[in-house]
């Protein structure tokens, strides 16, 4: 089975399950990768569905911020 034909029969399932409204479809939080502004560490932040700047401490240093 080759990668378009997988992907048609995915999208084909998806649209009768939506028929039959058996799916329910939420939107989950979004996961912000941002660095640090002190230190320059990794964080991962979650947002919450339409929020754009989040406030998080690093965990590397404890600086306070907001991403961007």
């Amino acid at each position: 089975m080759s990668k378009q034909t997988m992907r048609d029969e995915a999208e084909r399932l998806i649209k009768e399950a939506m028929e039959r409204k058996t799916v329910t479809i939420k939107h989950g939080n979004t996961r912000i990768e941002a660095a640090c502004g002190k230190c320059g560490a990794a964080n991962r932040v979650s947002a919450a569905p339409g929020e754009t700047r989040v406030a998080f401490t690093c965990k590397q240093c404890g600086a306070k911020q907001r991403t961007l």
